[in-house]
């Protein structure tokens, strides 16, 4: 069964190859990662490790039983109790509702396990699939996004406020030690 992992230092060739697998799929809706991306790979990838030990961010991995990578579920610019998500799925599993699972379980774990208190997501006007996963995942539009966070694109920014309560959707979360 998949298993959301926080990333380390083993996952890089998976994600790599999960990345170029899913390359012109995920071009498709949001902004492509350009070549330089894939060409200092190695490098991007000790960066963003260094970003996640410093605490300020926090990279997730779905996990497949064969250890390839299915998503990719993020946490960016943690600050004051506040994030970004960003996340992305491979072509062969989407639509069938892992990336929305998988955002509600990052949620569950922002507030859990980092303390945060809302997640933020931008995404483009005509990104239809991931409007849904937020919505279904308990985000609702916020306001108009800067067209230069979207790659020149119109979109909205949606938010999530979470609440670690016993009648809270994010509840009951994982077992300890995921």
């Amino acid at each position: 069964m998949p298993e959301l992992k926080r990333l380390h230092a083993d996952h890089a060739p998976p994600v790599l190859a999960f990345e170029l697998a899913n390359r012109a799929y995920f071009a498709a809706s949001v902004p492509d990662r350009g070549d330089d991306f894939f060409d200092q790979f190695a490098d991007r990838y000790n960066a963003l490790l260094a970003e996640q030990e410093a605490g300020i961010c926090a990279f997730h991995l779905l996990v497949a039983d064969d250890g390839s990578v299915l998503g990719r579920f993020n946490l960016v610019d943690i600050e004051d109790q506040t994030a970004e998500l960003g996340y992305r799925v491979a072509q062969h599993v989407a639509g069938r509702g892992v990336a929305t699972a998988n955002v509600r379980e990052l949620c569950w774990r922002a507030a859990a396990r980092y303390g945060l208190r809302t997640l933020r997501a931008a995404t483009a006007r005509q990104n239809v699939a991931s409007q849904k996963v937020l919505t279904k995942a308990g985000f609702a539009p916020l306001r108009p996004a800067d067209p230069a966070h979207l790659a020149g694109k119109p979109g909205t920014w949606y938010q999530r406020d979470l609440v670690l309560q016993p009648y809270s959707p994010i509840l009951p979360g994982p077992a300890e030690g995921q």
